[in-house]
Parts: C-alpha cells; structure tokens; sequence
C-alpha cells in the first residue's frame, strides 16, 4: 500500500456536515481551515438574520471544534446551530446538530446522553427527509454500541449501514462501516477477517481521497499486522504514514489514538520503555481534549509497561483496581475482562474486587436498541435548547 493518496480516484468522499457557505470544503480541509471560514460565515449569516445558514454554518464550527478537542467550544456551537435550526423551522439543521451533539457527548464518554441525542437525530432526520444524517446518526448509534463491547446488538445495524452506504455510493460512510465490523472482528478474535476489511476500507478511502477514513484504517492494519504476524516494523510504517495525515489535517483525537496504537505495538514487540514513552504521550493528548476513554485505555498501556519495566507489582495491582473501576464508570463493558487479562498477563493474580459507580455495571443500548427511535425525547432537546 502506498504512502501517498492517489490523485486518479473515481469518486471523491464528501463531507455532508459542510453545508450552505462551506459546502465546497473538502473532506480533507484542515481542520483550522473549516473553523475560520465557518466562523466568518456563521457571522455573515448571523448578520443577516438567516437563521438557517447560521445553523448551517454553526454545525462546521462545533465540528471542527470537536475535532480540534475544543470540548467547551464544540459544546456551545452544536446547541446553538440547534436553536437557530429551530427557530428557522428546519428539521433537517435541527437533525445535524443533534448529531453533533451526540457525537461530542460520546466523544466525552457520556454515553446515555448519545444515546438520546443520536436517537432524536435519526427521527428528525427521518421526517426532515434527509437521509444523510439519518445514516448518520443511526451510524452513531452503532458506533456507540460498538464501543460500549454490545456488539451483538449492533453487528447487524454495521452492515445494514455498510449495504446502503454502497447502494448510495457514499464512500466515506462505507469506509466508516468497514473499519467499524473490522474492529468488532479484530476484538474477537478474527483477525484474518479484520485484516481483510481494514484493507478493503483502506483501498476505499484511497480511491475516494477520504485522508482521515484511510488514516483509521491504517491504524487498524498496523494494529492487526502487530497482533497476528508480530511484524512490529511494518505496523510503525504504516502508523507513520497515518500519522503524516493526522498532524496535516490537524485530527487530535485521532493523533492520540495513533500514539496510544504505536505504544501497544511497541509493548507487543517487547520495547517497553518506548512503549511507556509512548503512552505518557497520548495520556497527556488525550487528556488536554478530555477524552475519557482514551485516558483510560492509555493509562492501562502505561501500567503494563511500567510493570514490565519493574514497577512494584502491589502498587501496579492497585493501579489496575482503579483502572477498573474508572473504566466500568465510563460505560465499557469489556472493562473488567481488559483489566483482568493484564493482571494475568503481569502475574498479578485475581484482582481484589473494587466498588463500581452506580453508574457502572452491564451498560448496552438503551431498551430498544440501537435501531429503537420512538417519540422525542424531552430530556435530549432541553439538552440541546440549554444556553451555554
């Protein structure tokens, strides 16, 4: 696979979150790039009382914010593209915005909130008529259970997802959907069939000159060529070349979890003191755009290496009974397995058992499930009328 993005691509992916004014933005613009110009617009329209280029213009601007880790600013910009949505009577905007919202508040590890958000989405979506972010936000849904470990709730929702996304010929969302069922065959076990996706999202996103979707993908090669084959040298390659497009387009989150993938590789090849480095690296990144869930999986990286480099084994146990815990808080529901397979990996023995959150336990998709879009759901529009 080449390091380059070819320029002889058939179709090119589009960004559908860049509307009115800043419909001609590439996916690839930099994410600077999307912020100043959506900032001017949303002034220009705001100046001009047109509600609905504001919400147009608003939903790039917590976008890029998001993306940038400007949680605060992401925060205040999807809630108010809602409300301008709103007022113009557009349900379409009002969809996009929630989406954002959703995809902020699962950023933030607030999982019940994307849940509701994401929900609203894809409902208003439906009635607005815009099949976009209806896919969108059902993709979000997915997303989030995917992350929570629900996979048997969402593996079905992916590829329903997956086939319309070919049906419409929209490649960025067909590369979403394939790193998605990869990463759920990679994390049980079948890394043949993860391989093979990650590699067919890889050509996809090259073709269609879709830079982040094919960074990801990268990522998950790196991180499947590292496990199976113990080619440590190949995966750092190719996290590089992801890592070229991550810093360009300015992907801090994606940068972060590039760092903590490189960490694991080097932990893996038994270099544990750049492994350790490593992961100090995307603790630090993850923590400046507050990012709980890649802390955590990074704090669990930088525990094992520590150990591995002589760390007290009582002091490294109850590093991971925190870990644990913190984990369970944020809603995953592999946490306790991930915990206790280090712990054995270290030959730290059964782990005592911690007290969970009451906010912890088995947390999957709200009753329903992810394909569950009933009424609107009050407490997600206060949420999103809220002024900040």
């Amino acid at each position: 696979m080449g390091s380059q993005m070819s320029g002889t691509q058939r179709a090119k992916a589009s960004a559908p979150e860049y509307q009115g004014a800043l419909g001609s933005l590439s996916v690839n613009a930099s994410l600077p790039e999307v912020l100043a110009r959506g900032a001017e617009e949303l002034r220009a329209a705001e100046r001009a009382g047109d509600r609905q280029e504001a919400a147009r213009c608003g939903l790039a601007v917590a976008e890029a914010n998001r993306r940038l880790g400007r949680i605060a600013e992401a925060d205040r910009a999807w809630k108010a593209s809602y409300r301008a949505a709103r007022s113009a009577g557009h349900e379409g905007a009002m969809a996009w915005a929630l989406w954002s919202g959703g995809t902020l508040a699962r950023q933030r590890g607030a999982f019940a909130l994307a849940y509701r958000l994401l929900r609203l989405a894809a409902e208003m979506g439906e009635r607005g008529g815009d099949v976009v972010v209806r896919g969108y936000s059902l993709a979000g849904l997915a997303e989030t259970g995917r992350i929570q470990g629900d996979y048997e709730s969402v593996g079905r929702l992916h590829e329903q997802l997956l086939a319309e996304a070919r049906r419409r010929g929209e490649a960025r969302h067909t590369v979403w959907a394939l790193e998605g069922i990869a990463q759920m065959h990679r994390n049980t076990g079948a890394h043949d069939q993860a391989l093979a996706l990650f590699e067919e999202a890889a050509d996809t996103a090259l073709r269609a000159e879709d830079r982040r979707g094919w960074a990801w993908a990268l990522r998950g090669i790196a991180d499947v060529v590292s496990v199976r084959d113990g080619d440590a040298e190949r995966a750092l390659s190719l996290l590089s070349q992801a890592e070229e497009v991550c810093r360009d387009m300015r992907l801090s989150s994606a940068l972060a979890y590039n760092h903590k993938m490189r960490g694991n590789v080097l932990y893996r090849a038994g270099r544990y003191a750049e492994a350790r480095e490593l992961y100090e690296r995307a603790l630090a990144e993850f923590r400046d755009i507050e990012e709980p869930r890649g802390t955590a999986l990074s704090r669990l990286g930088l525990v094992k290496a520590r150990a591995r480099l002589g760390r007290d084994a009582v002091r490294s146990a109850a590093e991971l009974v925190e870990l644990r815990s913190a984990l369970d808080r944020i809603g995953l529901r592999h946490a306790r397995e991930m915990v206790e397979k280090a712990a054995a990996e270290l030959g730290l023995g059964p782990l005592p058992d911690g007290h969970l959150s009451a906010a912890g336990g088995k947390r999957g998709l709200p009753a329903g499930g992810a394909q569950a879009l009933g009424a609107a759901d009050v407490e997600g529009l206060r949420a999103a009328e809220e002024p900040r």
